[in-house]
């Protein structure tokens, strides 16, 4: 457990270095007992300060620009490389560090085929089935930019050898076996061709609950059809799933009308955003969250207010045992993935110090100020 009252200042990102191992052997028992490959998507964790352990867990990573592409092949073994349009700028040296590249379209896989050299090609396939009920997170949302349908791939073109799906975000091991299901009943006329299959992200195998077994159980029967497919999952989220928190602390509290605000040091618009895009209430410790039409019952109800301009940047109600006071800290619980490498500095508002805990204490990774800021703009 990470102790906050140690971290030197907010706000701040927190890994907990123990929370992380523990992942990563989830992960790593999980490729020794099915016939799967993790790779680690840096669009969900980027934290390269903790890439030398995950390093060892997973053969590589997954890029979605050159800066991404660079900054795995430091840490990793092998990179792939999967972006919804490459820059024609970017993609020639995306593909000098890229294994294995994947297309969004078959207009783009022909306009680039010709930079190409050893790389493993696929495409992205809309499997046309999703779970994630919020469309700005479904991939398989009607109209979806992302992949190719299965009625304009009748057959794979020239050099292709893979394809990747990606419709899944937090989500269950029932899902996992249903996209797989999904794949085979709309694509399997591809199957004598294929090399590999990219499972994309979404898969949540460290969540507490996960049913590893369904996930095994569904990946070994697709194998035992096809075991000239290698699978490939590349989750983001899973990796950082609870190894850590983001703390912050009370500035002031303001009163309108009935309503009370504790107005903090971090920001929801620059340094939690998923919380006004999805949107979702973040748990807090030490707090309860109050849902819209539930009776609050006993204690004190406040609203959290960001340090932005932004009107909307607050996110509530919460229902603490006792009043919230100018100083104290709260911790907003799970902020590892999908949080760090959303951040802006939007207002000039600092970026949160990333801290590494560990063995009950905290070392500051990264502190964050002005050459920065400045660094962003000229």
């Amino acid at each position: 457990m990470i102790d906050v009252d140690r971290v030197e200042r907010t706000p701040a990102f927190v890994l907990e270095h123990e929370a992380l191992q523990r992942n990563l052997e989830v992960i790593k028992d999980l490729q020794e007992s099915a016939p799967v490959t993790f790779l680690l998507a840096l669009k969900g964790f980027a934290m390269h300060a903790v890439f030398p352990l995950v390093a060892k867990a997973v053969r590589g990573a997954t890029a979605s620009s050159l800066n991404e592409a660079l900054l795995a092949n430091e840490f990793f073994d092998e990179v792939h490389a999967y972006a919804p349009a490459y820059l024609p700028r970017e993609f020639p040296a995306i593909a000098k560090i890229a294994k294995h590249v994947t297309f969004n379209s078959i207009a783009e896989h022909e306009r680039y085929r010709n930079v190409l050299d050893r790389q493993h090609i696929a495409l992205r396939i809309n499997p046309e089935y999703s779970p994630v009920a919020t469309d700005l997170y479904n991939p398989c949302a009607p109209g979806s930019r992302l992949g190719v349908s299965e009625t304009d791939l009748r057959k794979l073109p020239p050099g292709v050898t893979g394809l990747h799906a990606h419709n899944l975000c937090e989500s269950d091991a029932q899902h996992s076996a249903a996209t797989l299901e999904r794949i085979e009943q709309l694509f399997g006329h591809l199957f004598e061709s294929l090399s590999f299959l990219n499972l994309g992200g979404g898969h949540l195998v460290t969540r507490k609950g996960y049913r590893i077994d369904i996930l095994t159980n569904a990946l070994q029967d697709f194998h035992a059809r096809h075991p000239h497919i290698e699978l490939i999952l590349e989750p983001g989220a899973a990796f950082a799933w609870e190894t850590g928190v983001l703390v912050a602390t009370v500035l002031d509290i303001v009163k309108n009308g009935p309503m009370m605000t504790a107005m903090l040091d971090t920001s929801f618009a620059t340094h939690m955003p998923d919380c006004l895009e999805m949107p979702y209430t973040p748990r807090v410790r030490g707090a309860r969250i109050i849902e819209a039409s539930s009776d609050a019952g006993d204690g004190y109800r406040i609203r959290l207010g960001g340090a932005s301009c932004l009107a909307g940047d607050w996110v509530g109600d919460y229902l603490f045992d006792e009043p919230v006071r100018i100083g104290q800290r709260l911790v907003f619980e799970d902020m590892m993935h999908y949080t760090m490498v959303k951040t802006t500095m939007f207002n000039g508002i600092a970026l949160p110090d990333i801290v590494i805990f560990e063995n009950g204490w905290p070392t500051l990774v990264r502190r964050f100020g002005h050459e920065e800021y400045r660094a962003r703009l000229c």
